[in-house]
């Protein structure tokens, strides 16, 4: 939205969390202390700052505890409570759900509604707010607090709903308390990792909902997984520079997929490999790697005759990158000290 030249208004929840929005949840919140929350509230700030643009008032912060927390119970309940009908409020899935639970619906919770729709007559009022975004678990919120503005003789606010991300296991929504999350604050080599492990089939989702690619580009996506030709072990890592790239700057995505990937490496080589000096690595007439005989010098094969086989096979790797078949001689730069050499899964060898 700020990209179209809107200007964006984060709202931080710090009188709503003073309760506890019942979507989603079978019992009711841990109650926080207000110093928790004033505290969250801030970190929150830090983390819009990644995404949104605060300069020369682009964007603003707004905190809901500014008008709620100071509210008058009885003036609330007159002016706002009085036009809610609890019958309408009672067909809204969340309470629906909690009071089928146990441990059922707190009266606390249950003024929530009446909490985040009075956002909607202040933030109009005080910033001219046309538009309020949530994700498509706050629907009935958003739309009593239409209603709210409607009774209020208000032109009601547009209500635009998304779909809630789905955590990195591709079951449920992400959340810290099912630890399957991709924090803002992660650092990047951490948030690539996570982008990495997400499940296969909600690559194309994490596209749509979270990356900077065109619509077209996305679409091309979602088809290539429909007709089964998808890389998506490749296009994790292209999300995963995205991503980093949007949160922590150009450039970071590719140095948090290099450090991803020196260490995926290094988990895979073993403590004991055999190391030989760089010397053994001769050069031909033609000034290239004669790489069978190289093979036999580092103990991976018996013989150069052998080494031609394994390459052939496909079974031999320079710096965890396998060779192609029929790549006899190779360029000498692909050998510096620390630079492995392998053929399958125990035969390993280091220059220094």
């Amino acid at each position: 939205m700020q990209r179209a030249g809107h200007r964006p208004i984060a709202l931080m929840g710090g009188g709503t969390a003073m309760i506890g929005d019942p979507s989603g949840k079978t019992d009711m919140r841990k109650m926080m202390t207000v110093e928790t929350i004033d505290h969250n509230v801030e970190c929150i700030k830090q983390q819009m700052s990644r995404f949104l643009d605060f300069s020369d008032d682009k964007a603003i912060i707004v905190n809901n505890a500014d008008w709620l927390r100071n509210l008058n119970f009885i003036e609330f309940m007159r002016d706002i409570g009085a036009m809610f009908s609890v019958n309408k409020m009672l067909t809204a899935d969340c309470y629906k759900t909690r009071m089928a639970t146990d441990n059922g619906l707190s009266f606390l919770e249950f003024t929530y509604m009446l909490m985040q729709s009075y956002d909607f007559l202040e933030l109009f009022k005080k910033y001219g707010c046309r538009l309020e975004m949530g994700g498509n678990d706050q629907i009935f919120n958003l739309l009593a607090g239409r209603d709210l503005m409607r009774a209020e003789g208000m032109e009601p606010q547009v209500a635009l709903t998304m779909p809630l991300l789905v955590g990195t296991d591709g079951v449920k929504k992400m959340s810290k308390s099912y630890k399957n999350y991709i924090g803002l604050t992660d650092e990047p080599a951490d948030m690539f990792g996570k982008v990495m492990s997400i499940a296969d089939e909600i690559v194309p989702m994490y596209y749509r909902l979270c990356s900077t690619k065109t619509i077209e580009e996305i679409d091309a996506i979602d088809a290539a997984f429909a007709d089964g030709t998808a890389d998506p072990y490749k296009l994790k890592r292209e999300l995963g520079v995205n991503i980093v790239d949007l949160y922590h700057g150009a450039g970071e995505g590719e140095r948090a997929m290099a450090a991803f990937d020196a260490q995926f490496k290094k988990g895979e080589e073993p403590e004991d490999m055999p190391e030989f000096p760089l010397s053994v690595v001769e050069t031909n007439d033609e000034g290239k790697v004669y790489l069978a005989k190289l093979l036999a010098d580092l103990g991976i094969c018996k013989s150069a005759g052998e080494g031609r086989r394994l390459i052939d096979g496909g079974g031999v790797k320079i710096n965890h990158e396998p060779v192609a078949p029929k790549c006899y001689n190779v360029d000498p730069a692909l050998f510096s000290a620390g630079v492995t050499v392998q053929s399958g899964k125990k035969r390993w060898a280091r220059l220094v």
